[in-house]
């Protein structure tokens, strides 16, 4: 069965939040007693592994590794890298929900960025729909607030970072396939966390009060047995979120795709009360679901204006 571009970018982008999602659990839950860059590594290596031995021989093998845009793959590498750095140094001082809250203005930036860099159309309700999902964002970080402490931009730098990502994803999709780009990325995760490693992996900065900075510049440690469940999550999870995630934003216009990563708002306020016992209050709930609504309105008007792009065949 042959799925249309629209309907495999749908189904690999929800299928890669909830990935991601778990992995940011498994992240926050870490946080307090690892650096940021050890469990990067770690959980790199073993996306590595799994890209490898799992992904690769169930597409292209070896060949993965091939590429006439390593530089491109390397720029986009280091975007990854940085989204995730600032995304999980906020989680560690911040309500699970809160940081996603904020970090969901690069769904927005993403469908500007499209229309900016990548000439895709959006039309005036879509634009409305962008609107009112913003300001279901602002209702969740409530300025004024504690959601406007220090760390509070974090995730907002990773949004404007991750809305980069998946411009380049698109500039580079056509030639190159998600494993490929998935491959890069944990070479280039494991790259900056070596080096971070070495340079302040000792602990010589870690003694800081700051939630973000201690789990930044906190000294390397040998993994509790008890944690390597959770190592092999965030594992699992960056493998085949990274290839879904790639995979979405290369069949189909990203202003379709972004959508449906509001999925992840939701699915972060269940595991905060699940995990963490945080409890969002009336005006969160206000907040995702105009977000929600407006999502699910750009996805209805991209079915209702391009019937074609739900339909066409994806050329393999």
């Amino acid at each position: 069965m042959t799925l249309s571009p629209a309907k495999l970018g749908a189904l690999c982008a929800a299928v890669s939040v909830l990935f991601f999602s778990v992995n940011d659990v498994a992240i926050k839950f870490l946080s307090g007693g690892y650096a940021l860059h050890q469990v990067v590594l770690i959980r790199s290596l073993l996306g590595l592994i799994i890209i490898v031995a799992v992904i690769a021989p169930l597409t292209n093998g070896w060949a993965i590794a091939r590429t006439k845009r390593l530089k491109m793959h390397m720029l986009r590498g280091l975007c990854v890298v940085f989204a995730n750095m600032t995304f999980f140094l906020g989680l560690a001082a911040m309500p699970l929900a809160d940081a996603v809250a904020i970090f969901f203005v690069s769904p927005l930036v993403i469908t500007v960025f499209s229309v900016v860099f990548l000439g895709e159309t959006v039309g005036p309700r879509r634009w409305a729909a962008i609107f009112v999902g913003f300001v279901g964002v602002l209702i969740m970080m409530r300025p004024g607030t504690a959601a406007f402490q220090v760390a509070s931009l974090l995730p907002l730098a990773a949004a404007f970072c991750y809305a980069g990502i998946h411009i380049i994803t698109r500039r580079i999709g056509g030639t190159e396939s998600a494993a490929t780009m998935a491959f890069y990325i944990q070479i280039m995760f494991i790259l900056v966390c070596l080096v971070m490693g070495l340079a302040v992996g000792d602990g010589r900065f870690g003694n800081q009060s700051d939630p973000s900075l201690a789990f930044l510049l906190r000294a390397w440690s040998w993994p509790l047995p008890a944690d390597y469940p959770v190592f092999l999550i965030i594992g699992i999870g960056i493998a085949f979120g990274g290839y879904l995630i790639s995979q979405a934003y290369r069949v189909t216009e990203a202003s379709f795709v972004a959508s449906f990563e509001y999925l992840a708002l939701p699915t972060s306020v269940i595991w905060g009360m699940l995990f963490f016992q945080e409890f969002p209050a009336l005006w969160d709930y206000v907040g995702m679901a105009l977000i929600l609504g407006a999502g699910l309105f750009a996805v209805w008007r991209e079915a209702r204006t391009k019937p074609g792009a739900l339909q066409r065949p994806l050329r393999r």
